[in-house]
């Protein structure tokens, strides 16, 4: 398997489902996943052109990136976090796909150090309301996002979801709508430290239809490392 062809595969269908939404490729964010990934395929991801890159374990990431430090890539954590990692997150990652309630974000707030920057988060929303899943509830996201919007080193950037799964990706695309319509409801609001410019939606079985509907970021692991082990 050649990670290089996959990523230039990935690539031209990104491209193809922009083409078909009248969109530009270069407003799609490709995250590749890297769970289970070794340092080194990550870094021969990296060397192929990628420059973001997303874990779902905290641990996992930490285990990794000292072989990693000298790549200037964008880390993004995408998976469940716990409340009792959320320093250690903050220290690792410049994106939280991953908040999910007000006593996470708090966490995350708190473990600020210094002058740092905002850290870039966004809401994950459970709109398949599957018990197996994190993610706040539809109904939950419009006080969540008023209440993070009040936290000092946040900034909240846009909602992500992770639809129920389905062998047919055109049964993704009512949640994946339904997404953009609940950001653009929440950007209609003007919170402070609320842009609701980013979508994280879409992984390898239905990504084309995310960037159909408006994604900005999409989550690719098996279509560019292959299936887990």
């Amino acid at each position: 398997m050649d990670i290089t062809d996959n990523i230039a595969r990935v690539q031209e269908r990104i491209a193809g489902a922009c083409r078909v939404s009248g969109r530009r490729p270069e407003d799609v964010r490709l995250v590749a996943i890297t769970k289970t990934v070794s340092a080194e395929r990550i870094r021969a991801a990296y060397e192929a052109g990628l420059r973001d890159f997303g874990e779902n374990r905290v641990q996992e990431a930490q285990a990794k990136r000292p072989a990693l430090s000298q790549l200037k890539a964008t880390w993004h954590m995408v998976g469940h976090l716990q409340t009792n990692k959320a320093r250690t997150a903050r220290e690792l990652f410049h994106w939280v796909h991953s908040v999910d309630s007000l006593r996470l974000a708090q966490k995350i707030d708190q473990a600020a150090v210094g002058n740092e920057d905002r850290l870039r988060v966004l809401l994950e929303v459970n709109l398949g309301e599957e018990t197996t899943k994190s993610g706040a509830r539809e109904t939950e996201v419009f006080q969540l996002s008023e209440e993070v919007s009040k936290l000092g080193t946040i900034e909240l950037r846009g909602l992500m979801v992770i639809p129920p799964l389905s062998e047919n990706p055109e049964e993704a695309r009512p949640y994946f709508r339904r997404l953009r319509e609940l950001a653009r409801q929440i950007a209609a609001r003007n919170l402070p430290n609320v842009s609701m410019q980013e979508l994280s939606m879409g992984m390898s079985q239905d990504f084309e239809v995310a960037i159909e509907e408006g994604a900005t970021m999409v989550r690719i692991g098996t279509a560019i490392f292959g299936h887990r082990t």
